[in-house]
């Protein structure tokens, strides 16, 4: 294959060649050489739309597929080929590999069309494949949260607002909190890619294509639901690719928030959790030491998928309508979030799954009696006591029993009874860490009922993201 710079798609209208270092500046197949497949899947639609069109004779487009199809079998078999190339960008590479193959016939097959509308077709391409396998992914993710919590259903553990302990819950209760939001951000990434499922093939450079090209036809054989609607808007258009990115920056965010959460409770202070060995690294000199490398990674990786998303934004903040050649930087960007998104989807997969949790110690936490205050300002007001003057009382309570060094629920009847004859002997038995569990059994709730049910309809909505694998 010839390919060198002088052999380019675009020369007739210069009499020098380009500058070699700019010509290496501007070169995009470095990175878009990812796009082949779709490039080599775009090439045979086309190659049929133009015979239909009676541009190309059916010898002709019989020729150029099969052609196809042996450059698809080379790039696949060598490596070399590829690495060595000197093509300008992957439409360039198959272009001149095709007429290598063809001569005439081979030039033929960019009758009518513009790489505008065809990077901009190949992208979406990509996008809706990423995002498929980006939600079985997350669908994975979640069903390890889900397996981890139906395994360690009924351990107690203390909840916390603002790192400070605030009232019992459940264990299994707090993974499937961070399981809804994956739940969302698988959603977001199907809903991105939705809005990539439209095809700007037939659209040209901007003004659409010259020739009757059955732009429907080429949108069904490229598995796309429909075409856009706009040529100009077609070409320049990359919207799903922030999106998509949004998606991804959002799921990056809980990625971290999850890592977070388990690298403080896999520290001593807490000791809520066992790190286990495979997503585990030690120290060069600490011999005792287990990091949390997987989480801390996961952590830290996730500021590199927001970076892309305001990568793009820039880009496109500024640009006028239709195709400008600033486009070129949306593919690396997106292809570099992608890659570390599923990396760290995986990764959080499994080393969730391998996590052992420390029943005693969630439990020890859980059994802090000031977890319990609400639960005695409940048990005031469910014996007529207005809840703010309920929520007084216990204040007070809790301090008396602060500067005893006792608890709520140790302090005697008769001190009780001080702030408020509505403390009755039930007391005792109504303000326990179980009673408190148990009646929170409203939908959404933390009792084991509740949780139950939260599983059983967790499973039919990552159902939703499992069927587009």
């Amino acid at each position: 294959m010839s390919d060198s710079s002088d052999n380019k798609m675009w020369g007739g209208r210069f009499e020098s060649s380009p500058d070699s270092s700019f010509y290496e500046f501007q070169r995009s197949w470095r990175f878009d050489r990812r796009l082949l497949p779709y490039e080599l899947a775009l090439d045979r639609a086309w190659a049929k739309g133009l015979e239909r069109a009676c541009l190309l004779s059916a010898d002709e487009c019989s020729q150029i597929l099969r052609a196809l199809d042996g450059i698809e079998r080379r790039a696949k078999s060598d490596g070399a080929w590829l690495d060595n190339s000197k093509a300008e960008d992957v439409h360039h590479f198959v272009e001149v590999a095709l007429i290598d193959v063809l001569g005439p016939v081979g030039a033929k097959l960019h009758t009518g069309r513009s790489r505008n509308e065809m990077v901009a077709t190949e992208f979406r391409m990509f996008v809706k494949d990423a995002a498929r396998s980006m939600a079985s992914g997350v669908a994975a993710l979640v069903e390890a949260i889900a397996q981890q919590a139906d395994r360690n259903l009924g351990i107690p553990m203390a909840g916390m607002t603002h790192m400070q302990h605030a009232q019992p819950i459940l264990l299994s209760h707090f993974l499937l909190a961070h399981a809804e939001a994956f739940l969302r951000d698988g959603e977001r990434i199907l809903d991105a890619a939705a809005r990539a499922d439209v095809c700007p093939l037939g659209s040209g450079a901007l003004a659409g294509c010259a020739f009757p090209i059955d732009r429907a036809a080429l949108a069904r054989e490229l598995g796309f639901s429909g075409i856009t609607a706009n040529s100009l808007d077609a070409v320049s258009d990359r919207d799903f690719a922030l999106e998509y990115l949004f998606a991804l920056s959002v799921l990056a965010t809980h990625l971290s928030r999850l890592s977070e959460d388990f690298v403080l409770f896999a520290s001593t202070e807490f000791g809520y959790l066992l790190l286990p060995d495979e997503f585990s690294t030690g120290s060069s000199l600490m011999p005792q030491k287990k990091n949390p490398d997987a989480w801390e990674l996961i952590r830290g990786k996730s500021g590199r998928i927001s970076s892309a998303l305001v990568s793009l934004l820039m880009t496109m903040k500024g640009l006028p309508a239709s195709y400008q050649r600033d486009l070129q930087e949306d593919k690396e960007p997106l292809f570099d979030a992608h890659d570390e998104a599923l990396g760290m989807v995986r990764v959080a997969a499994g080393a969730l799954a391998a996590t052992k949790f420390n029943d005693a110690k969630l439990r020890a936490g859980a059994t802090n009696p000031a977890l319990l205050a609400t639960e005695a300002a409940d048990y005031l007001v469910a014996r007529g006591v207005p809840f703010r003057e309920a929520h007084e009382i216990v204040g007070r309570v809790v301090r008396e029993a602060e500067r005893g060094s006792t608890s709520i629920i140790e302090l005697p009847l008769d001190a009780l009874k001080k702030h408020s004859p509505a403390f009755g002997a039930d007391y005792f038995k109504e303000v326990t860490l179980a009673a408190s569990l148990a009646r929170k059994s409203v939908p959404g709730g933390t009792s084991i009922s509740s949780v139950r049910s939260a599983l059983d309809q967790l499973h039919t909505r990552v159902g939703a993201l499992e069927a587009v694998r």
